[in-house]
């Protein structure tokens, strides 16, 4: 006897029709009752598993009827409103608010209901037309909202905002005995056997990890690309992923004191480090210059501020667009635009150049030009070879030096 006899004799109300042979028994299998309704009352286990058993026989159905049937297409419905059924009682609708705070988490509730996500909590996929998700504006952590309860790790971007530093040893790993053969993270019992969990090593923080909170995602980890300049993505957790995405841009490796010596074997990097300093040497005749600021010129930088602000600090991103070749094609383009403004563009900009006193010879020198030197003490402008070849002094320092003894006299006598 098919499933849907029994099942009509428990719940005869949920059938209508004729039952005259076993085909028109199935197509009726409870499908009269309006499967959309908000359940009323409490369900049993027992209504869960008398939903999967006529999932069950419609599939079956589904298989015994004629190809691209109407029959056919009549039961496929059916069968998609017993699933939508199911999936009710087992996560049933309620009314879930638009923002949930959790573990400084900001959780706001999505409302794609087309674009398929995983669960960062329990791995599943997020079925968006019939389950209620949330993603943190913070981290972009997912989860289903009936997971949100079980989460346990802080949002990311807090420590991001509290530490922003990375881990600049090599895959520090430290055993899993020192972590008990358990999961960094949810402590899940873990071991390299797969037994009861694969053991999953981060490169970037060192620790193992259980299947759940290591999906084998892969990314530049930062201590790779300092000590060696290797850009190869590494596997790392879940958590290192977010913390690692949202700290790319961040420019918080400060090279020179990190690992110096990389200046004398990455030659990208003397460009770049050279590129920096001609553009720092820009920015005074542009926060003074009218057209300048109408041009809104720095703000071709405005993805890389810190570009205008120093030239020793670095983001990952930046590394890694100077390995790619894409940072010294940009940046000697928006070089080459700022000195055209001021050499060549701009009077009031060309009016603040300076006149080798040494040989007193050549065209009006700017401190950014490759071939002039620049005094550390006053910042008058030479050219190379005159500076380095002249024994003697500065002459605007000299000039200063000898204004400043004879306004003392004045002092004194005042």
């Amino acid at each position: 006897m098919f499933f849907c006899e029994a099942y009509a004799e428990a719940r005869p109300e949920l059938f209508s029709g004729t039952r005259t042979h076993s085909s028109d028994r199935t197509m009726d299998l409870g499908l009269a009752e309006d499967h959309f309704s908000r359940p009323m009352g409490s369900f049993v286990a027992s209504d869960i598993e008398k939903l999967k058993m006529a999932i069950e026989e419609c599939k079956k159905l589904i298989l015994e009827l004629p190809e691209h049937s109407e029959r056919q297409k009549d039961t496929v419905v059916k069968l998609i409103h017993l699933r939508l059924k199911l999936q009710e009682l087992k996560d049933p609708e309620e009314d879930e608010p638009n923002l949930r705070v959790l573990l400084e988490h900001r959780f706001s509730k999505e409302k794609s209901k087309s674009v398929k996500q995983t669960c960062d909590k329990c791995g599943a996929i997020i079925w968006g037309l019939i389950q209620t998700w949330y993603t943190c504006t913070g981290c972009y952590y997912r989860c289903h909202s009936k997971c949100m309860n079980l989460i346990t790790k802080p949002c990311v971007r807090v420590k991001v905002s509290h530490q922003s530093e990375y881990e600049l040893s090599i895959c520090p790993e430290i055993g899993l005995d020192r972590q008990d053969y358990r999961c960094a993270e949810c402590r899940t019992p873990i071991s390299l056997r797969g037994v009861p969990t694969e053991a999953r090593q981060c490169d970037y923080t060192g620790q193992y990890y259980c299947s759940t909170c290591h999906w084998n995602d892969s990314a530049v980890v930062p201590a790779r690309v300092i000590h060696n300049w290797e850009f190869d993505p590494r596997k790392v957790c879940r958590s290192s992923m977010r913390y690692l995405a949202l700290m790319i841009s961040r420019p918080v490796l400060r090279l020179k004191e990190i690992n110096p010596l990389l200046f004398n074997f990455v030659e990208e990097l003397v460009e770049i480090r050279k590129l920096r300093q001609d553009i720092l040497l820009m920015k005074p005749y542009f926060i003074t210059c009218k057209e300048a600021m109408e041009a809104r010129l720095l703000l071709q930088l405005q993805d890389r501020q810190h570009f205008v602000e120093n030239d020793d600090m670095y983001s990952l991103q930046d590394l890694i667009d100077i390995s790619s070749g894409r940072l010294s094609c940009s940046l000697t383009e928006i070089h080459t635009t700022f000195a055209k403004h001021i050499k060549l563009d701009c009077e009031r900009c060309q009016a603040k150049g300076f006149v080798c006193e040494l040989c007193k010879e050549g065209d009006i020198l700017f401190p950014f030009d490759s071939h002039t030197s620049v005094c550390y003490d006053c910042s008058a402008v030479f050219h190379r070879d005159c500076y380095y070849d002249n024994s003697t002094t500065c002459p605007r320092c000299a000039r200063m030096t000898d204004r400043k003894q004879d306004e003392v006299p004045d002092v004194k006598d005042a």
